[in-house]
């Protein structure tokens, strides 16, 4: 019997230095690149979320708006880093739109980025000054046509996926309107609050509060359903546009060859965070859908929407860069 126990206290003596030395997987703070500035829909998204995937991978993740090209700048970065999980990139719809309009990429978004997971979708949704007289997108085309070149038209920079939606608006409402295009968004909402843009194409989520104090009014959402917390806004098919279906998601990923144990505990992360019921619940309010994927899900999904945008692009008649 003595001799047992001394067996197993020895065991136990032998398992304790490899439990001690056993390595974390993330070892200094996580640089959370974002190609746009503060204020976004994405950027409101990961702030909110960041605490709570800090809080599981143990270490601090800290979120580096880097604006500029339509993110081109801030995912080559990512592209270019060490794949060892200390730098990952909020993946955009915009990213899937890019090639669509630049001749010259400087990466692939199929090939240069280890899908992790999505987060959100964002629907789209046509905006208009109050002070414009138009209650309808029908009524807004008819406006529109009545006066062509009188309106302006407002969406994010050139490349972003707000663009293409807004150009794709344009040829199938068959309306003469200028495209106008900003940096942010709120530097867009600014400027349609203010009468300098009378229309804009924006993703729902930066425009919810601005809505709320009737400084924007809300014509369709450009998604197959009415989102869940603004039943009286029309879909654009309900509108009379059945085949103007914009959305747009975000998710993360890391440099490519990053090694599969630090893509599963971020992935872990994410999803621990959006089950969050606060967090989900706050996500709604604000104009977003959470909804988590795998990294295989988002890495076929990924080439996919590539295809999906290009078409799109074609149908609106966009020209390469």
């Amino acid at each position: 019997m003595f001799g047992r126990r001394a067996l197993l206290g020895g065991a136990s003596a032998l398992a304790m230095p490899a439990i001690a030395t056993a390595q974390p997987l993330f070892t200094r703070p996580v640089r959370f690149v974002l190609g746009f500035a503060a204020g976004g829909a994405g950027d409101i998204t990961v702030r909110m979320l960041t605490p709570h995937m800090q809080a599981e991978i143990g270490q601090p993740i800290v979120v580096d708006n880097r604006p500029g090209a339509g993110g081109l700048i801030s995912g080559e970065a990512v592209a270019r880093a060490a794949p060892d999980g200390h730098t990952m990139y909020l993946l955009t719809t915009s990213n899937m739109a890019a090639p669509a309009f630049y001749r010259s990429m400087p990466f692939d978004v199929t090939k240069d980025f280890t899908p992790v997971g999505r987060m959100v979708w964002y629907d789209h949704v046509i905006a208009v000054n109050p002070r414009l007289p138009v209650n309808s997108l029908a009524e807004l085309i008819a406006y529109a046509k009545a006066r062509p070149g009188a309106l302006n038209i407002g969406s994010i920079a050139v490349g972003n996926a707000q663009h293409l939606g807004v150009e794709l608006f344009r040829a199938m409402a068959q309306a003469e309107m200028t495209t106008v295009t900003f940096r942010s968004s709120p530097e867009l909402i600014l400027s349609l609050t203010n009468g300098d843009v009378q229309v804009a194409g924006e993703l729902l989520a930066p425009l919810i509060p601005h809505v709320r104090s009737g400084a924007v009014k809300l014509l369709a959402v450009t998604a197959p359903r009415r989102f869940p917390t603004l039943p009286d806004v029309p879909t654009s098919a309900e509108s009379g546009l059945p085949d103007y279906i914009v959305r747009s998601w975000n998710a993360v990923v890391f440099p490519a060859n990053t090694p599969r144990p630090l893509v599963e505990a971020m992935n872990r992360a994410i999803r621990r965070a959006l089950d969050v019921p606060e967090i989900r619940n706050r996500l709604i309010e604000l104009g977003g859908l959470p909804e988590a994927s795998s990294p295989e899900e988002l890495g076929a999904m990924i080439p996919a929407e590539v295809a999906a945008w290009g078409r799109m692009a074609q149908l609106a008649g966009v020209e390469k860069q």
